[in-house]
């Protein structure tokens, strides 16, 4: 495992965690909202994490309230609506700030390793249309960007939020990862 392995982390009941104590497992790491348009991605997050498991991914969801006000809730209330909403069984962490000069280490360290998202571009473009400036260059562009880590520690990928769980060029990409 990498030093991205020992970052401390805070699951959503207060539990300490790190990326450590989940090695040898392929990671989707998705820093995530309850009121963006694009929250739906939670059904397909968890059917990929319950279709994939078993073959040793998990998902990682980090709540984060930094674009638009769209993570308002405490970590209870977002611990029941994922659940109650979306039944969602993967590990859930507290809220965290995945841009801008406070954003949370782990999110530091991936967005430095991986600068640029797949379909940054047209995700920036999206967000233009409704009014949306994105930070500077190599920040999470908005909620449900998704990063995967090797089963080594390594970050492989980031995509941009507009790439979906079932985009069949992220699904090659756990596939490969999982090889």
């Amino acid at each position: 495992m990498t030093a991205l392995a020992e970052i401390p982390l805070t699951r959503i009941d207060g539990a300490q965690d790190s990326l450590s104590a989940h090695a040898g497992k392929v990671l989707l790491i998705v820093n995530a909202a309850s009121k963006c348009g694009f929250t739906k991605q939670y059904a397909g997050l968890e059917a990929l994490y319950e279709a994939k498991a078993a073959q040793g991914f998990e998902i990682l969801g980090f709540p984060a309230n930094d674009f638009g006000g769209q993570e308002p809730g405490s970590e209870a209330e977002i611990a029941a609506f994922c659940s109650a909403t979306y039944g969602v069984n993967f590990p859930m962490f507290a809220k965290i700030v995945a841009t801008g000069p406070e954003k949370h280490p782990l999110y530091a360290a991936l967005t430095q390793a991986l600068p640029e998202a797949l379909d940054g571009a047209a995700t920036a473009a999206d967000l233009a249309r409704y009014g949306i400036r994105p930070g500077a260059p190599g920040e999470v562009l908005w909620n449900f960007e998704k990063f995967l880590i090797g089963r080594d520690g390594v970050p492989l990928a980031r995509f941009a939020s507009g790439v979906t769980p079932e985009d069949p060029r992220l699904l090659a990409a756990v596939d490969a990862a999982l090889g």
